[in-house]
């Protein structure tokens, strides 16, 4: 997982840093695993643009991934470690010992030819997935469901994970990414070890033309606008613009937006660091 500093040749390149894809041991995804990746350019399905700045972009195809690692008992042999254009982290590709083929988040160390395997009374080794409720503690995880059976929605991300810091009851208490320590049952599944790519936060493009390639068109800050266009924009000269809020009004930069009485915040034990 090492990055790739480029000769200053040109002036794109002399930032430029970018991941030698060194850990790739494949340069073509398994086809059965392959879906269409249609592009939106930010359009509905009356082709209005309802986001701004997206368009344009490399044609991709979408691999489906196995977040929710429910084949238990059966063991898979890491057959590749490939790169996902939908995603900051690297894929493995399982063959499971009854012939089905699965991709899942490729973990930080797993090789290629490694056994893994899921379910209860599975080894707390990295790339297993186990139910909260059989994890060491201290035990870093990734891939985290929400709910049983739900597949995994936090820690995700190259370079996130997650630790097990105790047990209440039903619930399993854990310090995620952000900071949040949070309750979620014991009968969710987590996946052991970190996700992949941890020094995908270093990387510099260099140059705005890799900003196209993945779809991102350039964004227009609110302050260079008109005041029709923006709260922030207008005045004479290079004015600040206010305080800063978005182009609907909401203010920005410590502004709480999350509602104060949504479900979920029972099972918050301590906010977000700011």
């Amino acid at each position: 997982m090492a990055l790739r500093k480029l000769k200053p040749t040109t002036s794109s390149q002399r930032f430029k840093l970018i991941s030698a894809f060194d850990e790739i041991t494949a340069t073509k995804p398994e086809k059965s695993l392959l879906q269409p990746g249609r592009k939106t350019g930010g359009r509905n399905s009356e082709g209005k643009m309802t986001i701004r700045y997206i368009g344009g972009g490399h044609k991709q195809q979408y691999r489906v991934i196995d977040f929710k690692r429910d084949k238990e008992g059966i063991p898979a042999t890491v057959k590749s470690i490939e790169y996902d254009p939908n995603r900051t982290a690297r894929i493995a590709l399982l063959f499971y010992s009854d012939g089905e083929k699965r991709y899942i988040l490729a973990p930080q160390g797993l090789k290629v030819g490694q056994q893994i395997m899921s379910g209860k009374g599975v080894a707390p080794e990295v790339g297993n997935t186990l139910y909260l409720s059989e994890i060491p503690y201290g035990t870093i995880v990734h891939n985290i469901e929400l709910r049983p059976g739900q597949g995994g929605k936090m820690a995700r991300s190259a370079g996130t994970y997650a630790q097990l810091m105790s047990r209440d009851g039903k619930f399993a208490i854990l310090k995620l990414p952000s900071g949040e320590t949070r309750m979620i049952l014991q009968a969710c599944r987590a996946t052991v070890g970190m996700v992949s790519n941890v020094d995908h936060s270093l990387e510099v493009s260099g140059k705005a033309g890799r900003s196209r390639w993945l779809g991102r068109r350039p964004r227009t800050r609110g302050v260079a606008m008109n005041p029709v266009d923006h709260p922030m924009g207008g005045g004479e000269g290079r004015a600040s613009g206010g305080h800063p809020r978005s182009r609907k009004g909401t203010p920005a930069k410590g502004y709480k937006t999350r509602a104060p009485k949504k479900n979920s915040s029972k099972y918050i034990l301590e906010r977000r660091k700011k």
